[in-house]
């Protein structure tokens, strides 16, 4: 059929209804404790197709307490017993996990966690549910959805200076505002798209959700066939037709400066050279918006050779993106810099461990929500992109970052 991406893959017009068969679903040690328990008062039937299925501990990992210890080995004892692809602790974030390989274009992705909508880099409808609907999947195998009616992100120019996709990123949540497209489909297109990586669109597409929309789509490229062909995966591209948007606006990479998400909201943007000289005390690098390669690579050339002066925590989102950092040199470069390197996962991004701010501590986080008290009570959280990260470490105060 002729429509936009979520339409075609989905298989009809915008508000339909549609009971579909889901191609990958995947739940974490959260979630996936209480779809068990959702799991079990269905009766317990299935798990249908449990080769469509993922469980990936990422969220408190390694346990903070007995009681998490004792949830995930009866997550994991059920993953065993049933057929279920597994990832124990410290094989990374889920999204990012997923994205090595195991997502295609084209296909249908459901998990357990709302940020589920970074598969949509890859051309997939990638959407996150809650517990109940996730038992529900693992019991029939399908899932009931609206569609979505898309808007479009026209994406012109290139990225220039200090900026990145991060600060980019924001700036389209800025645009739209936190609800602005709520269960609405993004589509990004345009002809900068290809300047983009796919480490770059998997930063748009996160974020996606948090400008209430259902899945943040990039069409399938030479880009995402090359990445894929590099993991042994092969796949056609998808081409943009004819189609309705409910909504059409414009992103001019080449206009974007480095921008700062003021807590409590993501949507509230300022340069970051109108806060410059702000102290910090902490700053984290990592979680499925910026936990890549890529992105600890650009923060280590900043840093390599000197020395951050606040706490400063690198997280990378897998344990392919920390091999990779060993392999290069990168890691090295951090730990030289005075940096702690945790354990691949969410590491303090939910605010469970591994980096809790204490009560009016800024933290400085190339992660994706800086709402109240989410990452410690009476903490605050400003976002921002790996490079002013960086140079903020550096510096011990919100720092604009120099041009590469």
């Amino acid at each position: 059929m002729v429509g936009t991406l979520s339409e075609r893959i989905l298989g009809g017009p915008a508000g339909s209804f549609v009971d579909r068969p889901v191609d990958r679903a995947y739940v974490h040690d959260g979630t996936g404790v209480l779809t068990l328990e959702a799991w079990r008062q269905m009766g317990e039937r299935g798990p249908v197709h449990p080769e469509r299925l993922s469980i990936i501990f990422d969220h408190i990992v390694p346990a903070n307490t007995s009681v998490t210890a004792n949830l995930q080995a009866e997550l994991r004892q059920f993953a065993h017993t049933h057929g279920i692809a597994f990832s124990e602790v410290g094989e990374g974030i889920a999204h990012q996990v997923m994205s090595e390989g195991r997502v295609l274009p084209g296909e249908l992705v459901v998990g357990a966690d709302s940020h589920t909508c970074t598969l949509g880099a890859f051309g997939a409808f990638a959407t996150g549910v809650g517990a109940t609907d996730m038992a529900a999947i693992w019991t029939t195998g399908m899932v009931w959805l609206k569609i979505p009616a898309t808007i479009a992100i026209r994406i012109s120019g290139r990225l220039s200076g200090a900026a990145e996709a991060k600060d980019a990123a924001l700036s389209y949540v800025a645009c739209l505002g936190m609800d602005g497209a709520t269960y609405q489909a993004l589509e990004f297109i345009g002809e900068g798209v290809s300047s983009l990586s796919l480490s770059d669109r998997l930063t748009f597409s996160n974020l996606a959700v948090e400008s209430g929309a259902k899945a943040g789509l990039f069409y399938a490229d030479e880009t995402t066939i090359h990445y894929l062909r590099s993991l042994g995966k092969e796949a056609g591209p998808q081409r943009p037709e004819d189609c309705t948007y409910a909504q059409e606006i414009g992103l001019d990479l080449g206009a974007i400066e480095p921008m700062l998400a003021i807590p409590p909201r993501v949507d509230t943007l300022k340069p970051v050279s109108a806060l410059a000289g702000t102290p910090i005390q902490q700053v984290f690098v990592g979680t499925c918006t910026n936990g890549r390669y890529q992105d600890l690579e650009r923060f280590a050339r900043v840093v390599k050779g000197k020395k951050v002066t606040v706490r400063t925590l690198v997280v990378p989102a897998s344990r392919a993106v920390l091999a990779e950092a060993a392999r290069t040199g990168v890691l090295a470069d951090l730990i030289e810099a005075g940096c702690t390197v945790g354990v691949p996962g969410c590491g303090p991004c939910l605010g469970a461990h591994m980096g809790v701010l204490g009560e009016g501590e800024i933290c400085l986080s190339t992660a994706n929500r800086n709402f109240t008290n989410r990452m410690g009570v009476g903490g605050g959280i400003y976002l921002c992109s790996p490079r002013t990260a960086a140079a903020s470490a550096l510096t011990g105060v919100i720092t604009v970052p120099e041009e590469s």
